[in-house]
């Protein structure tokens, strides 16, 4: 059977029990729960010992908490150990799971390709990687999870790896290749290199994120674009002193007007703070630009994770306490469902 024939029946079956809500119009908001993608130099490692994916238990955590979206960082290297190959057994096993655990929970799974538009190093649309093998594992994984109100997908963590204005046009045509194969599914397209709120408007080697993506399209009106932002100095995430809360005002402020200039629609997939006054401050600056539902699809903060131990950003509950970022986050979750 073709895959735009086979999509359209296995969406239809999966879609009458259906109860989680990634179509919903509603915002989708929630956490990263990282793990399946750890230790990329242990390849193709052995879970639980190099890396995890989460319990139900964190799943239902999060639920808890007032969220319905999960983002679920992988590994393109894992999920399909060869170029075109088929996807790998086990770990298509571990994401279906992970799927079941956030349906059972009425939570959207966001299945993020944390690949940095790259694979074993080539970037896409070199000599070793080319386009349509990126687009053949989004095919096949389209395949693999065809109700379009369980899983979302995004296409791409950060693709720093290669040019701005190459990886829009990737992005553009993979999205155009799955509508066509019918795919009906949520489409997060990151943005070029670490994707940031706060270089957006700037250029990088002849092009900028702003104008590379003011022109993306999608006849479904289901692709937006995914932005991600840290308050440390070099917004990287990896630095545990914040920038004042005001810093965050303008970078906001000239995002919104350009997504509402170009019609795009934005998703936060990524930012995060210590637990700090000054990074909660920070925290709830960003989150304060987000609230507009014409300009934003909704966020998922980052990270969650049973791995993260003291890391500073973890906002997974410790010893049975709730991190001090979730009141923040839970000030913007609103009626959800």
């Amino acid at each position: 059977m073709k895959l735009g024939r086979f999509l359209l029946v296995a969406t239809a079956f999966f879609a009458q029990g259906a109860q989680a809500n990634c179509l919903q119009k509603g915002a989708l908001k929630g956490v990263n729960l990282a793990g399946a993608e750890f230790n990329p130099a242990a390849m193709p490692g052995v879970v639980n010992r190099d890396y995890v994916y989460p319990s139900a238990e964190e799943f239902a955590y999060f639920s808890r908490q007032g969220m319905n979206t999960i983002r679920l960082p992988f590994l393109w290297e894992r999920i399909q150990p060869r170029l075109y190959g088929v996807l790998d057994h086990d770990e298509l096993a571990q994401l279906k799971a992970a799927a079941e655990k956030a349906q059972a929970n009425k939570l959207c799974l966001i299945l993020d390709l944390h690949s940095y538009g790259a694979y074993r190093g080539g970037p896409i649309g070199s000599k070793t990687v080319d386009v349509r093998a990126f687009m053949d594992v989004w095919e096949k994984l389209a395949l693999a999870f065809p109700d379009p109100e369980r899983v979302a997908l995004g296409l791409s963590n950060e693709p720093y790896t290669l040019p701005i204005a190459q990886w829009a046009g990737i992005a553009q045509s993979t999205v155009n290749q799955l509508r066509a194969a019918n795919s009906r599914h949520l489409i997060l397209v990151s943005g070029g290199r670490w994707s940031g709120v706060h270089d957006w408007l700037q250029t990088f080697d002849g092009s900028a994120n702003a104008s590379s993506f003011a022109s993306l399209r999608d006849p479904l009106k289901r692709t937006v674009i995914e932005v991600h932002q840290y308050a440390d100095a070099n917004f990287s995430g990896t630095g545990t002193a914040c920038l004042p809360a005001e810093r965050f005002q303008s970078m906001f402020k000239a995002i919104n007007a350009w997504a509402a200039q170009h019609r795009q629609q934005l998703f936060l997939g990524e930012f995060g703070t210590p637990a700090d006054a000054l990074c909660l401050a920070a925290l709830d600056a960003m989150l304060s630009h987000t609230t507009d539902s014409a300009i934003w699809r909704g966020w998922t903060y980052w990270a969650a994770g049973s791995w993260w131990g003291n890391y500073p950003l973890n906002v997974s509950p410790r010893n049975g306490t709730d991190a001090p970022q979730l009141a923040v986050l839970q000030k913007y979750l609103g009626s959800l469902r």
